[in-house]
């Protein structure tokens, strides 16, 4: 059970429930780090932005490389995410 008070799925109206199919769309699935922020939606899809813009950027690192370095900072930080 989390510790953090989360809007599930089947609970999720308007804005939520469109980034909550999104992220369906995307993943597969509505991982935790997205639930997370469910009782925030505005800051649920600035966040996601972000990372877009962050993980899709043409200039700088490729996208193999970027994964490459979050998959090395999660696992130093002991975080499956």
């Amino acid at each position: 059970m989390p510790w953090i008070r989360t809007i599930s799925i089947s609970e999720a109206t308007g804005r939520l429930a469109k980034s909550y199919e999104a992220a369906i769309a995307r993943a597969g699935r509505v991982f935790g780090i997205v639930r997370a922020q469910s009782l925030a939606p505005a800051v649920l899809d600035a966040s996601l932005g972000l990372y877009q813009k962050i993980m899709y950027a043409p200039e700088g690192l490729s996208r193999r490389q970027r994964e490459m370095v979050a998959t090395i900072v999660s696992r130093a930080n002991d975080c499956h995410y």
